[in-house]
């Protein structure tokens, strides 16, 4: 089952986000992220569950952001999560709302993206 969740904030609508938050616009995640159609992804990622049962599935650009930034710095699972932890340009590229001190996810679970 799938169910799509509202968008992250948009910062490239909302200068104040980085005044704020700290993010720097021009940071290599951020101009990333802003370079890929997450909408367009989600969308049909969400076509793939055709069930209404079952645990909801996880966004879209979680798991998919995850993977590119394992692949980008070639980390193993386990480091790819332990620096998506500590650094909150990681955290806003996979979509999370705001920083976290805990792992958005466990290890484990990339065998499954």
């Amino acid at each position: 089952m799938y169910r799509p969740e509202s968008e992250q904030i948009s910062v490239f609508e909302n200068e104040s986000f980085f005044q704020f938050q700290g993010l720097n616009p021009n940071n290599d995640w951020v101009r990333l992220a802003k370079l890929i159609p997450w909408a367009e992804l989600e969308r049909r990622y969400a076509q793939t569950f055709t069930s209404k049962l079952g645990n909801v599935g996880t966004p879209a650009r979680m798991p998919l952001g995850a993977l590119i930034i394992k692949e980008r710095y070639g980390f193993s699972d386990e480091d790819t999560v332990q620096e998506i932890r500590m650094n909150p340009y990681l955290q806003f590229f996979i979509g999370l709302p705001a920083f976290q001190h805990e792992a958005p996810f466990d290890a484990s679970t990339m065998t499954l993206f």
